[in-house]
């Protein structure tokens, strides 16, 4: 993570647990020729517009104070929606028994990408139980993106 993403985090989590919510997600990157600063929340049952809007208010008056971000940006705070990225450990163990989708950084086992019913984290790696019925355990290390994917 970058020093804007990681400052702008540890700006974020207090006011997001004082709201009762997680930041799954802070990103700071140039699209369409401006900078966007994202922060992405979730909760269990999930957050809706008035938790957004609160958050973008505290947030907001803290980066004022801040000032972290080097350029003019625009802060846009969102649900993860259904493909929400598993970012932290705790992500692995708490949306066990959900399909995901997981890369790595590079081929294991003869492949970067794999789907199937995440089995939680055991001693460092995601398990999963792949679409074809086997099983795989993938160090944590060697995985670029994981996500939840839609139940087709």
């Amino acid at each position: 993570m970058g020093r804007v993403e990681d400052t702008v985090t540890s700006l974020a989590e207090p006011i997001a647990a004082s709201l009762g919510l997680e930041v799954v997600e802070v990103q700071y990157r140039k699209e369409a020729g401006s900078w966007c600063l994202r922060v992405i929340l979730d909760r269990d049952g999930g957050i809706g517009v008035e938790d957004c809007r609160a958050f973008s208010e505290a947030l907001g008056e803290a980066l004022d104070q801040a000032d972290p971000v080097p350029h003019a940006y625009v802060l846009e705070v969102s649900s993860p929606g259904v493909e929400r990225p598993l970012k932290k450990e705790r992500d692995y163990v708490r949306f066990a028994g959900r399909r995901v989708a997981v890369t790595t950084f590079a081929p294991f086992e003869g492949r970067k990408r794999f789907t199937g019913e995440l089995l939680g984290l055991h001693d460092g790696a995601v398990r999963l139980r792949l679409e074809d019925g086997g099983e795989i355990a993938i160090p944590l290390p060697a995985v670029a993106r994981a996500k939840l994917a839609p139940e087709l």
